[in-house]
């Protein structure tokens, strides 16, 4: 057995695999770029070595970085967690090269799967079932055009590298075909360095299901059954659980025999998952779609069905180890979900959003797992990933685990970053989710606009700024906020916005005996106290704890079942001799960095033209001028923006009247 173990990855994975390294008595050593100096994987590793600068190509993606860093530290092994050089073949020579095992699969298995023409071929010599479609080396457009009237529409033109939906397109009309083969060549070529592309046929109402896979080098290769990854948006899963909710005992068993015979059909070591997709309307008929020769972010919801630890398996086998167990001694008891916890702002078109992690609460009790790398103090920055952590949830059945996932996310905050939560949340309680009625496009069917704070939200933030203008001590009566005055009180007014309604919020009294009121709204009763993050507020006689943080203007709230955000502003000034003049401010609508700038400093524009591009988390985002006029640049390529930041005007050329 190894005795020192460097983990290849960041974030949520990198602290899962050093609890089960730790777990095992087994050193750890964890790896960092700058941006990640301070990070949870760092301080919870037994050494850590810096990488290099944040970006991934830099420290995460340089093998040599890495393997220097293995060497540096004294480890016999290397796990690589999921993304990054996970799946890289080179990476794996590179480790064999320099004495390192490499905790995966022959650097052969992952160059045959990385290659989805190259898994389909290998897949179909031992029977395993494949998409209808066309796949072999060097396919002109011509040939795929021939071959889609064969194929029969929709279809699915596939890159044969990489993976991410990049470079995929569905065709639903042979007059599409030609367009949508351009596009896909020209976004396969810039993302993976190779554009060559195949056709599968698009399997209406699809379902996407997963089966986990471990063999070891005796020849053992078992399957630790399936796992639901359906609920995607834009082929990115949200929502995985285990089992599926679709598949009967039978279909069950032949989908996990063709996942075994699919790892065999490479000679397969390790732990791994074969993705099949399924029709919603014959569920007894799966198709090959991919093999990913890693573990999986979803593979918690196996382990809590199963009992099985993967990674403690991972290691075993990579030391050598036989695997002491047979198909039957596993089983799925009981049912898991989780739940993808992502840095973004599902109301404003799931664009990117970071900041400083200012207050977390992460649940806990029975049936209820966090796999996080999240920590108080630390900052979400746009250089990485946008996935902060996941909440998983077990129950004796598919209902009870339903259950308790929302009620862990409803104790689920991350202050001073904006997250997914509350729509995992309404996702969850989408009638299809819960009658199992799944599939790949649901979620991009569903109409999420959220939910503004209400008054008690309102009151809160309000109170909490109240509070702070109290002083500590005795002070002069005329000092103290209380309201009181000789003639009528005098009360205190903030003015509060949360999305798009912004109202004043007026207090007179003292903290234990107080009147509220929104705008013109009735008087109501309010007592409020703060001690340290925890803001106590009683409105009416109905008291709600609260986790609360501030960040300069905005007040964050957690408490209730759900957290918000109101940013205190001044009041408007009103000036009757204001001159409205039509120009426009462009600002960051997500923190990153300005990866193109469309026009020079002081051209002129017209209404739609893209002046500045900023990307973030693997999105790129394009601001238009709103109006013709002149511009007036504030960023160049490379700078690092904030949300909200001004990145450039435009100074209308004709000025509306009055």
């Amino acid at each position: 057995m190894f005795t020192s173990v460097l983990v290849a990855n960041r974030g949520e994975i990198a602290v899962r695999v050093i609890r089960t390294l730790k777990a095992m008595g087994i050193r750890s050593v964890a790896v960092y770029s700058d941006a990640d100096a301070g990070a949870r994987h760092v301080t919870e590793a037994d050494v850590a070595v810096r990488i290099g600068p944040p970006p991934a190509r830099q420290s995460y993606l340089d093998i040599d970085a890495v393997v220097n860093a293995a060497l540096r530290t004294g480890a016999h092994a290397v796990h690589p967690g999921y993304g990054f050089l996970s799946e890289n073949s080179d990476f794996a020579a590179a480790l064999e090269r320099a004495g390192l095992a490499f905790i995966g699969p022959p650097s052969g298995a992952i160059r045959t799967m990385g290659d989805k023409i190259a898994a389909k071929a290998a897949v179909s010599a031992f029977g395993v079932p494949v998409v209808p479609g066309i796949a072999r080396p060097g396919l002109t457009d011509a040939d795929l055009i021939e071959a889609a009237g064969d194929i029969g529409f929709p279809i699915l033109v596939k890159p044969s590298a990489g993976g991410g939906g990049k470079g995929m397109r569905r065709v639903d009309d042979a007059a599409e075909l030609p367009a949508a083969l351009a596009a896909a060549r020209r976004e396969s070529g810039a993302a993976f360095g190779d554009d060559t592309l195949f056709l599968e046929r698009f399997v209406l109402r699809p379902r996407h299901i997963e089966v986990q896979v471990l063999a070891d080098t005796f020849g053992t290769v078992l399957h630790f059954g399936e796992r639901e990854c359906s609920l995607q948006r834009r082929h990115q899963k949200v929502i995985e659980e285990a089992p599926s909710p679709l598949l009967d005992p039978a279909t069950r068993a032949r989908i996990g025999a063709a996942a075994c015979d699919t790892a065999r059909s490479v000679d397969y070591v390790g732990a791994g998952t074969v993705e099949f997709i399924v029709s919603a309307d014959q569920p007894d008929e799966f198709f090959f779609m991919e093999m990913n020769t890693r573990l999986q972010v979803e593979h918690p919801v196996t382990e809590m069905v199963t009992g099985h630890d993967l990674v403690e398996w991972q290691v075993r086998v990579a030391a050598g180890e036989k695997l002491p167990i047979t198909q039957d001694d596993i089983t799925m008891d009981g049912h898991a979900i989780e739940a993808r916890v992502y840095a973004e702002d599902p109301a404003a078109g799931f664009l990117p959003t970071g900041g400083p992690v200012l207050g977390l609460l992460e649940p806990s009790g029975d049936g209820i797992r966090v796999d996080s790398g999240l920590s108080q103090g630390m900052t979400v920055g746009s250089d990485y990933d946008p996935m902060l952590s996941k909440v998983i949830a077990y129950g004796q059945d598919r209902a009870a685990a339903l259950r308790t996932l929302d009620r862990a996310l409803s104790q689920t905050a991350v202050l001073g970053v904006g997250t997914n939560i509350e729509f995992l949340r309404f996702l969850l309680a989408d009638e299809d989710v819960v009658a199992g009625r799944l599939d790949t496009g649901l979620i991009d069917r569903t109409v999420f606009t959220g939910e503004p704070a209400g008054d008690e939200a309102f009151i809160a933030a309000a109170a909490y700024r109240w509070l702070q203008r109290w002083p500590a001590g005795s002070a002069d009566l005329w000092d103290v906020p209380s309201g009181w005055r000789i003639g009528a009180p005098a009360p205190t007014t903030i003015r509060l916005r949360s999305g798009g309604r912004t109202d004043h919020v007026h207090i007179t009294g003292t903290p234990l005996d107080a009147a509220v009121r929104i705008e013109d709204g009735e008087n109501r009763s309010l007592s409020a106290q703060f001690t340290g993050d925890a803001l106590a507020v009683a409105v009416d006689g109905i008291r709600t704890t609260y986790t609360v943080a501030a960040d300069g203007h905005q007040i964050w709230l957690a408490g209730a079942g759900r957290s918000v955000v109101l940013d205190e502003v001044r009041e408007a000034p009103v000036r009757p001799d204001d001159e409205v003049s039509g120009d426009a401010e462009l600002v960051s609508p997500m923190p990153g960095s300005v990866v193109a700038v469309g026009v020079s400093n002081g051209d002129g524009v017209t209404a739609g033209t893209v002046v500045v591009a900023v990307e973030a988390m693997k999105m790129e985002h394009s601001l238009t001028a709103p109006v013709d006029g002149v511009v007036e640049l504030h960023v160049a390529v490379g700078d690092q923006v904030k949300v909200g930041q001004l990145l450039a005007k435009v100074t209308a050329t004709q000025k509306s009247e009055k």
